[in-house]
């Protein structure tokens, strides 16, 4: 058989060319390995598909992104047998806007209401859930649901169930959303590929992981001299403890991940599945959820499947969370509906040199405090602009009730802030800000108006005015105001304002009706 050679076919099927002289042995033999491999192809069958999705989790805040400090085995695991993207961007650091942009692919203001935190998506809007269960799919999702619609539930308006199955994700001794992910893996129809949303809870304030650590589980609670204190914080010990639970709560949602995987090798499923982990925004913070900066807005994004990609290792290509929907629905064998705006991510698992997109656009609006802000990147550069500078942009109200904040406004009172720092507080803001965030991955130093990059910024500038009127982005006069203190992050009492005058961005130009995708 030395003359046997072999090659590999489109369909992933072994296939082979008999030179001149082989016998009728080596014929069958090739009959009896090409029937293998098809049946093998078969037995496979469509890829199965997780999405796990932490509460508030920074970029680099997982070992596997360089944080020496944050200890997620599982992820990291993941991570160096698929892909760690690099450049991988939210539409928004605020829980549900990000969340619902996911689901259907759109981004915040072409969802409708759901623009801003707490408000339901476009009844009309088709959510890539629904789309895999008509296809066949069992889908469930355990945990932090946080995602609703216009639609009627019944009646000929009414949207196709997304989920087979939902629940909170939560019991007596583990409220981090993660707790029925076993469960729902183990009683799942084995007939049917499947996917499951898992999004969890952690790492959301309130800290709940620190009163139910299970050190035989996660092992010892993190120390407040190992945190890595960003420059923005007070380094300080309160800081520091504040921080060590948050990274407590990263850790319990990734040994959940383990869990997963482990139970999915059981199964001898893994290598047909998609596993995606990722957060919905950033860490709850001051500087970090709801900015337009990569503390707020950037996020992990770690893929992992054997059968599926094909370069494993890091990855530098630009990729949307709207992205993540088409991509999904591609590798299933479903068409992708005209209402999704993101672009398939299926190359990049191919080659992760490959490019799909040159800019990734995000937004700001409002989430516990009134604002507006649009953001792009592209190469190395990060362009924002607020069509509210006269407003902070200090944090939501769980951050600014936290000791991390308290302890950034002690230091005000006291005129000991430094300069980052002070971003945390500063009104009025830049109208324009341009950063390098390749040189400055904190975005401490806004170039905006030097003369040297003044084609860079001109360019940026007009490619998101063009993004916005594509997509019928718009700055209403009147959006939802400060609902609470942004000092104390107490709630204020109702605001004497009347909401026919309040209006969601793009409302005025049903941006929900608006398929353009814009620059990508």
């Amino acid at each position: 058989m030395a003359s046997l050679s072999q090659t590999i076919g489109s369909a992933g099927a072994q296939q082979y060319s008999l030179s001149e002289g082989e016998n009728v042995e080596s014929v069958r033999l090739l009959v009896v390995l090409m029937t293998l491999a098809a049946s093998h192809v078969m037995a496979a069958g469509p890829p199965n598909v997780v999405l796990f999705i932490a509460d508030d989790v920074s970029w680099n805040d997982y070992g596997c992104y360089g944080n020496p400090a944050a200890r997620t085995p599982n992820i990291d695991a993941l991570a160096e047998r698929g892909i760690r993207f690099d450049r991988a961007f939210l539409t928004a650091s605020s829980c549900s806007p990000s969340r619902s942009s996911i689901v259907t692919g759109r981004y915040p203001h072409n969802n409708g209401k759901a623009a801003e935190l707490h408000k339901p998506i476009s009844g009309h809007i088709p959510w890539f859930p629904e789309i895999l269960r008509q296809a066949g799919y069992y889908t469930a999702l355990s945990g932090k649901h946080h995602m609703t619609s216009t639609a009627p539930r019944t009646g000929p308006e009414a949207r196709p169930l997304p989920f087979d199955h939902v629940d909170g994700g939560r019991s007596k001794n583990n409220s981090g959303g993660h707790a029925n992910w076993i469960s729902v893996v183990q009683q799942r129809p084995q007939d049917k590929p499947f996917f499951f949303w898992f999004p969890a809870y952690d790492a959301h304030r309130g800290w709940d992981a620190d009163r139910q650590w299970d050190e035989s589980r996660y092992g010892a609670m993190h120390k407040p001299m190992d945190v890595i204190v960003p420059p923005f914080l007070s380094d300080d010990s309160e800081t520091r403890q504040d921080l060590a639970s948050y990274y407590n709560e990263v850790t319990r949602f990734d040994h959940y991940i383990g869990e997963v995987v482990s139970e999915l090798k059981k199964q001898n499923v893994l290598d047909n599945t998609l596993l995606l982990v990722m957060a919905d925004n950033g860490r709850p913070f001051p500087r970090a959820k709801t900015r337009l900066h990569d503390s707020g807005m950037k996020t992990a994004l770690v893929a992992h499947w054997p059968d599926g990609i094909k370069q494993t290792g890091p990855c530098e290509s630009l990729v949307s969370v709207i992205d993540l929907a088409p991509t999904v629905l591609t590798v299933a064998g479903c068409k992708v509906p005209a209402t999704m705006q993101g672009v398939s991510m299926v190359p990049v698992l191919h080659d992760s040199s490959a490019v799909i997109r040159d800019y990734a656009f995000s937004e700001h609006n409002w989430h516990d405090y009134e604002a507006h802000g649009r953001s792009v990147r592209h190469g190395d550069y990060l362009l924002l602009r607020n069509f509210r500078p006269y407003l902070p942009w200090q944090g939501p109200a769980d951050s600014v009730r936290s000791a991390s904040h308290q302890k950034l406004l002690a230091l005000k009172k006291n005129g000991d802030l430094n300069a980052a720092q002070k971003d945390v507080f500063l009104a009025p803001r830049p109208a324009v800000e341009l950063y390098n965030f390749k040189r400055d991955p904190h975005q401490l130093n806004n170039v905006a108006g030097r003369s040297e990059l003044a084609s860079t910024q001109k360019n940026l500038e007009l490619v998101l005015t063009r993004w916005m009127d594509e997509t019928a982005d718009s700055v209403p006069v009147a959006v939802s105001p400060d609902t609470f203190h942004r000092e104390t992050g107490d709630r204020l009492p109702t605001p004497d304002i009347t909401a026919a005058i309040v209006i969601t961005p793009g409302e005025d130009r049903n941006a929900d009706r608006v398929n353009l995708t814009g620059p990508r």
